[in-house]
């Protein structure tokens, strides 16, 4: 019984605090009532941390969409995450592409060129989405878990103790009206005590009346005084949980960095890769195919020349330098003497009459007549042979 009635005290309690509260919210936004306002170091807090809230949202949530751009698979791993359970592994796209190139090079015969170009490029595309996945389960671990922790829980704790703070200002206001009223109130009375109203028993109702007012303000003085001390000291564990954003910001730029760095990984790896991958295909095309990465191309390209039109042709030109496209190729071919020409990328000599080349050296290139058209004779130093013509980049 007694603790029945005890719960339906702290309930008559929790409900009338609401009501004023309520109450009071209502006539600030009416204008009927004054507002503490908060001080400006305060307010800049609130102001920052809602803000880091608001943009570590749209950071995480599209840095999810980057590095898993199919919606369903993202709702899924939300899912399993929140089930605590691991989620499946699943072939990414890169490798399933991969996969393809290869069953379908196996089926058309590793010996055949176009078979045989198959599986490289099958073999590039899975190690692509090896990397991949690296870059999604590193990324995962080292930038978007800590915005998550924070969204989920140091940024929860602020909002929850914010809100704290604005309850305790909303009864800070509402005690400050009550002693306002009551003050108000006790003033009247005694203005109409001083009229000296005749009859014993109306000067008895005044008196009690007085009485009443004075220990109803001196009740409202009390509870403005509570009020105001669990506002300060709300506004100080506020204060210092807020104080906290700029250590937040500074974890997130070292988790900023580390994106970076395996972004930077992962697209170092897949140039490796592409790379690799062009200097076997140019190893291993027939003459006689042409590319078709440039429409305005009227001389046949081949061998290394098919698997690098695109790096040539994509330069941009620096002060000095003239990118070799197809017409500056046939220009070479038919002048006489010989040019400087920086190399673009290196090169390993498939036999001993071809020059090995590395990225960036300045060799000294001629024509020979016979020769064929995708190739030149270079020579460094002591060294002659011949040397892929859209490995090189003319100078003037």
């Amino acid at each position: 019984m007694n603790i029945m009635d005890f719960n339906v005290k702290k309930l008559a309690a929790d409900a009338g605090t609401f009501l004023s509260r309520a109450v009071q919210f209502t006539e600030e936004k009416l204008g009927q009532a004054e507002k503490t306002e908060l001080d400006a170091h305060l307010e800049n807090l609130l102001s920052k941390a809602e803000c880091t809230k608001i943009w570590t949202e749209k950071i995480m949530k599209q840095t999810e969409v980057l590095l898993q751009p199919n919606p369903n698979a993202r709702i899924e791993e939300f899912v399993y995450e929140k089930l605590d359970r691991k989620a499946p592994s699943r072939i990414n796209n890169p490798e399933l592409l991969g996969q393809y190139m290869i069953d379908a090079g196996t089926e058309f015969g590793p010996g055949t060129a176009y078979g045989n170009a198959l599986i490289k490029c099958g073999e590039t595309q899975k190690r692509i989405g090896t990397a991949d996945r690296e870059l999604i389960q590193t990324s995962a671990l080292n930038f978007l878990t800590p915005l998550r922790n924070f969204i989920e829980g140091d940024y929860k704790t602020i909002a929850k103790e914010r809100k704290l703070l604005q309850n305790k200002r909303l009864d800070l206001d509402a005690a400050k009206t009550r002693l306002k009223k009551a003050k108000t109130a006790e003033t009247r009375a005694s203005q109409l005590n001083a009229t000296r109203l005749e009859g014993d028993n109306i000067m008895v109702n005044f008196s009690h009346m007085l009485n009443f007012l004075h220990v109803k303000w001196l009740k409202s003085e009390q509870e403005l005084r509570i009020t105001q001390s669990e506002f300060d000291r709300q506004a100080e564990i506020t204060r210092l949980l807020l104080e906290g954003i700029s250590s937040t910001h500074a974890h997130h730029l070292r988790c900023l960095n580390d994106f970076v760095e395996a972004q930077m990984t992962y697209y170092a790896q897949c140039y490796q890769y592409m790379l690799d991958l062009q200097k076997q295909l140019g190893r291993c095309f027939p003459s006689n195919y042409h590319c078709n990465n440039n429409q305005t191309s009227v001389a046949p390209i081949s061998s290394a020349a098919s698997s690098n039109v695109i790096g040539s042709s994509s330069l941009t030109p620096t002060s000095g330098l003239v990118i070799t496209t197809p017409s500056n190729l046939i220009d070479l071919k038919e002048c006489s003497g010989s040019r400087k020409a920086r190399v673009l990328y290196d090169y390993d000599a498939a036999n001993s009459s071809e020059l090995s080349l590395l990225a960036d050296e300045v060799i000294t290139v001629f024509s020979v007549i016979g020769m064929d058209s995708d190739w030149l004779m270079g020579e460094r130093g002591n060294q002659k042979g011949r040397v892929p013509i859209t490995y090189l980049e003319l100078l003037n």
